[in-house]
Order: structure tokens, then sequence, then C-alpha cells
């Protein structure tokens, strides 16, 4: 596998180029663009749902933005130090009938040398809105 800068140990700015490009990424909706920045073994919790290797991310992540819809994420840096990264994030997304959310979570990540997330701990609270309580409008990236 090519090295996916930023490499760790991490600054301050490399962690929070590596933030943006998974913001970037996850606002895309593209499950197996997404899947790129994780290793092939890669480990994760969100919620109470466990994951193991890039394929079931890539049907984990088509689920969830069949019933996530007009999903829009912003991710901040909270904390780095030598391969790891923890990032706190808001979401918002609508189901099917029209009820609008904002989600509420924190990431913890560690990398491997070439740059590729090993774990993802996500921990994730879900909040009813109004559609008018909408903080995240932008156009859908690509």
């Amino acid at each position: 596998m090519n090295p996916r800068p930023p490499l760790p140990p991490f600054t301050e700015e490399t962690a929070r180029k590596k933030v943006q490009a998974a913001e970037d990424a996850w606002n895309s909706r593209d499950p197996e663009r997404v899947s790129l920045a994780y290793t092939e073994d890669t480990e994760w919790r969100n919620r109470a749902e466990f994951l193991h290797g890039r394929a079931q991310v890539v049907e984990f992540l088509r689920r969830k933005w069949n019933r996530e819809l007009d999903y829009r994420l912003k991710k901040t840096l909270w904390a780095f130090t030598g391969n790891r990264i923890a990032v706190r994030f808001e979401y918002e997304y609508h189901d099917d009938s029209g009820q609008w959310f904002r989600a509420h979570g924190n990431e913890n990540w560690e990398f491997d040398d070439l740059g590729y997330m090993k774990f993802r701990y996500a921990s994730i609270n879900d909040q009813p809105i109004q559609e008018s309580e909408r903080k995240f409008r932008w156009e859908r990236q690509s």
C-alpha cells in the first residue's frame, strides 16, 4: 500500500489536515472512497456495532447513508499524540419520514505507519431537531 499522508507522528498542523480529509471524504457519502482511508483489517466500534475490515466498513456506510438522508458532517480536532487523533463531531440528517436529527459524538483514531486508520472508536448520540434548527446547509460534495 502507498503512504497516505499526512503520516504519524502527527503535529497540530498534520492532525488538522487528517481531520479535514476525513470530513471531506465522509461528506462525499461515497462508501468506497471513505473506506480507502482505513487499513484492510481496520477495526471499528460505531455506537454498539463492531466492524472488521474494509468490506464491512463499505457495507456499514451504504446502510448508514441509505437511512441518514441529506447527511452533513463537521469534524473538529480535539487532541493528538504520536499516531492517535481524537475528534469531536456533529452531523445532521433526516430519515425517510422527514424527521431531522443532529448527531453529536467523539471518535478516537489510531493510524499505522503509512497513515491508514487501523482503529476507529465512535460514541454517538442523536437528537431530534426541527428543520429550522439545522446548522449545516451546504450543497452535497462529490
